[in-house]
Order: C-alpha cells, then sequence, then structure tokens
C-alpha cells in the first residue's frame, strides 16, 4: 500500500556554530494524521519545526512538505501550511474578529469576514468575536492564534506547544479543535511538553534525541517496548532506599524517585512479575508501605527509558 507523506524529510542537518543542533533528521509524516515530536531539552525539534516551516535553511538533507521540496519550493511551502508558535501573534489592540479578517486579507483569502466568522464559531470565540484581543484570557488568545494559522485552510499545521500554561479546560478546547482538524483530512505536526497531550492526540510520535529521530511508533508500540511499570509509595522517606533496591533487584534497572509522593518505581520487562510478588518482596524487606502498584508504562516512563531524561526536563528548545 502505497502512503502518502505531508512531511518527509531525509537527513537533514543544521549547525550554529559548534552546535550541531540536527545530525540528520529522518521524519515521515503520513497525510491526515497527527504526529507528536518529543525529545529531551536540546534534542533538535524546535530547529527541526523551523526548518520544516522554512524559517532556517537546512545545511544538508532534503525536505518535502505538503508535496513541495523545502528549499526549491519554498514559497510554495508557505502557501500550504499554518503555524502556531509558543506566544501569540495576534494584536492585542484588535478584536478577534478585526484579527482574523486582516489575517484573511493578507493572505487573499476569498470572502474574509465570512472565513473569520466560520473560525470564530469553530474555535468558540463568537461570543468575545468584538472584544479587543488584549482582554482576553491565556487559552482564548491561544485559541485565536490557531485560529489565524487556519485562515487559509492550511494542508500542514504545525503546533509548537500549543497548550502551554493553559488551564484544563482551555487546553481540552484545543485538543478538540486537533480532531476536528484531523478529521477533516489536515495533517499536524505537534511539539509539546505535556506528554499526556501527546499520548492523547498523536496517531504516531518521533521521539527526538541528540539532533535525530531516535524511536518512532504509536504510543501503544512505544509504550510496548519498555514493559511495565512498577511503583512503592512509601509512608516516610527513610523506606524510599529500601524500596528502591528490592525494585532494582526484581527488574533489572534504574530506580526513578519522587520525592515529592514519596514514591519510587522502575521499568519491568519480566513477564513473571506479578503484584502480588512485589508486594511480598517489599514487605519481606520491611518497606512501610502506602500503596504499591504495577501498571502500563505511561509516555513519561518512555521518555525517561529511552532518552535517560526525567520527565520534568522536557522543554522545547533548539
Amino acid at each position: 500500500m502505497n502512503t502518502t507523506y505531508a512531511v518527509l524529510s531525509e537527513g537533514l542537518e543544521k549547525r550554529f556554530g559548534a552546535v550541531h543542533a540536527l545530525r540528520g533528521l529522518d521524519l515521515a509524516v503520513p497525510q491526515g494524521t497527527v504526529c507528536g515530536l518529543l525529545g529531551p531539552n536540546g534534542a533538535g525539534k524546535t530547529t527541526a519545526v523551523r526548518l520544516l516551516t522554512t524559517l532556517l535553511r537546512p545545511d544538508a538533507g532534503s525536505a518535502r512538505v505538503a508535496g513541495h521540496d523545502l528549499v526549491r519550493e519554498a514559497a510554495a511551502v508557505r502557501r500550504r501550511i499554518g503555524v502556531t508558535g509558543q506566544y501569540a501573534s495576534v494584536d492585542g489592540d484588535l478584536t478577534g474578529r478585526q484579527n482574523l479578517r486582516l489575517f484573511a486579507r493578507l493572505h487573499r483569502v476569498r470572502g474574509p469576514a465570512g472565513r473569520a466568522d466560520e473560525l470564530l464559531e469553530q474555535l468558540g470565540l463568537t461570543e468575545a468575536a468584538d472584544r479587543r484581543a488584549s482582554t482576553y484570557s491565556g487559552g482564548m488568545r491561544r485559541r485565536l492564534d490557531l485560529a489565524a494559522s487556519l485562515i487559509r485552510q492550511p494542508d500542514v499545521l504545525f503546533l509548537d506547544e500549543p497548550t502551554t500554561g493553559l488551564d484544563p479546560a482551555s487546553r481540552t478546547r484545543i485538543w478538540e479543535a486537533v480532531r476536528e482538524l484531523q478529521t477533516d483530512g489536515t495533517t499536524v505536526l505537534l511539539t509539546t511538553q505535556y506528554l499526556e497531550e501527546a499520548d492523547q492526540l498523536a496517531d504516531h510520535i518521533a521521539l527526538v534525541d541528540r539532533g535525530q529521530v531516535a524511536h518512532t511508533g504509536s504510543p501503544a508500540e512505544l509504550k510496548a517496548l519498555i514493559g511495565s511499570y512498577a511503583e512503592a509509595v512509601v509512608a516516610h522517606a527513610d523506606g524510599l532506599p529500601d524500596a528502591a533496591a528490592v525494585l532494582d533487584q526484581l527488574t533489572g534497572s534504574a530506580p526513578v524517585f519522587d520525592h515529592e509522593r514519596g514514591a519510587v518505581g522502575a521499568v519491568t520487562t519480566d513477564p513473571t512479575l506479578t503484584l502480588p510478588r512485589l508486594v511480598r518482596e517489599l514487605d519481606a524487606a520491611g518497606v512501610p508501605l502506602l500503596d504499591v502498584s504495577l501498571r502500563p508504562p505511561t509516555l513519561d516512563d518512555v521518555f525517561l527509558r529511552l532518552t535517560g531524561e526525567p520527565a520534568d526536563s522536557k522543554e522545547l528548545a533548539a
């Protein structure tokens, strides 16, 4: 079966002086899917997005976005994509409606007023349409940003941390909008610091590490790579070292501490490790337990195991 790729890169490289940000990035995003681009701080994700949106020129390698060569047909690429960055691009002195009409006229969209009204309704901003954007909440401004990037109905939409700093309700509204876009055939490349977001939205994930795509697959496929996650929550901090020693012996992997919760966990691929056995071993070691679990891994666990970086260091940077 032939697959049509909305984004296809081979060997993309980019240097900034002595820093080798991308070291041969190979990325294939099938048309009409949501791809999550994840990786530790400094992995090269934002550099990749800047290259694929024509904001930077690659030093080596090639790429096609929406069917056009990234370098030779950069103008055509720009006509086929939308970009929502980490910071608001709208004018705070204009109303939401005025902002979208302005974007529509700049992009020579037919019927700018109608297109603006359509997007305001789609993103749940109709009631606030005639208020100045400077009076919008953070979630509303992010939705207005997203609406602006959709003015031309792009084939490929790049979302760079679209929900950072938003409350759960606003984040959910953005998620709903992304799902609607995918249903309508738009391809979405998503970078995010919230692994739950990637788990919820992404059809597949490209895990970037040291300027290359180190692992790819659906969230379920990546989770299957590392097995299960065993965790013990202790009654007091003195029990953490003993719990860690037990988990180390049973799983053979380095325990991960969560001192705030008083918990320690480790991944395991041993199918014979059961919850009753885990409880017995911890109890025999005299660990003062509050809770014990043996569960499927989260993307946080995958991230830690495959990159060696803790989950709280996943900020997106060049």
